[in-house]
């Protein structure tokens, strides 16, 4: 019955921090925008338009509304899913479709929370182990803000990034305090930073910025702190590229993108992490089995 409560609870606060999440995404966005323009850039003036409402007070005190309309959404308009499905998917007073932006990050957030229970690889008997647990959820947020972000307008806000390394930090910090060995969670975090970071640093500077943006990079940090071990972040950085070349090759091969196509790699790194958190030991004791080490 506990384990039941747990999971219900999980799928609440999922879809609850998943909505957050999808609205950051748009404010993030026309502050961007207001940005970009307040510096002279050129932006999309029909994006720049639908989004500039979203600009006129803080991040932390404005009210939801329709892109489209500017209808200000009341409570009932932002209950997680349950709104999304009610309206079908389409404001309340424009009858405009919403999209199914909101919904996915909604739904995958609380996906992301209730299997990382499920499969969580430690224990969680001590108030640091639960700690770690909840940072860990943390980061799945802030994560699910870089992906979706990344996948619609190929960048990683840095303020976002910042804040994943903090917590990633923080989960280094409980990690020391934990095994008591402050040394060597400290080294293999190095080690880790300088797997997921480093390494697309060196890329980013022989290729002057060709070939991957800084913002993996700066991502990397945050990513290799908060799964802390150097060679689950080998094996991040594998499942990202593997991941990556099943996507790209048959949409190569059926010349739906060209080689010179701008895939966006944040998502793929981010998603490489958590499953390599998850299963990269498995994968690696496995492999490591065949070679008979």
């Amino acid at each position: 019955m506990n384990e039941v409560l747990i999971y219900v609870a999980l799928v609440l606060f999922g879809v609850t921090f998943g909505s957050f999440a999808g609205a950051m995404v748009w404010r993030l966005r026309a502050r961007q925008l207001q940005n970009d323009k307040n510096q002279g850039e050129k932006v999309d003036s029909k994006e720049y338009s639908r989004l500039k409402k979203l600009t006129k007070t803080s991040v932390l005190k404005d009210r939801s509304c329709c892109l489209h309309c500017g209808y200000e959404l009341k409570w009932y308009d932002l209950l997680p899913v349950i709104s999304w499905l009610s309206l079908k998917g389409r404001c309340r007073k424009c009858k405009k479709r919403i999209g199914w932006f909101e919904l996915l990050i909604e739904l995958g957030v609380a996906l992301f929370f209730v299997l990382s229970y499920a499969f969580w690889p430690q224990a969680l008997g001590t108030g640091v182990e639960i700690a770690h647990f909840i940072l860990w959820l943390a980061a799945g947020v802030i994560m699910a803000i870089l992906f979706a972000y990344d996948v619609k307008w190929f960048l990683l806000p840095d303020k976002v990034s910042l804040l994943l390394a903090l917590v990633g930090l923080a989960i280094v910090v409980l990690s020391a305090v934990e095994t008591q060995d402050y040394l060597a969670t400290g080294l293999t975090a190095l080690g880790s930073v300088a797997v997921l970071s480093g390494l697309y640093l060196l890329i980013y500077i022989l290729s002057k910025g060709k070939w991957i943006g800084f913002g993996d990079v700066k991502l990397g940090v945050g990513l290799g702190l908060i799964i802390i071990d150097w060679q689950l972040a080998i094996m991040a950085l594998f499942l990202a590229n593997f991941i990556g070349t099943l996507i790209v090759a048959p949409l190569l091969v059926s010349r739906k993108i060209k080689r010179s196509a701008h895939i966006p790699f944040g998502p793929l790194l981010i998603t490489g992490t958590v499953v390599a958190w998850f299963v990269g030991w498995p994968i690696l004791n496995w492999y490591l089995g065949l070679l008979g080490v």
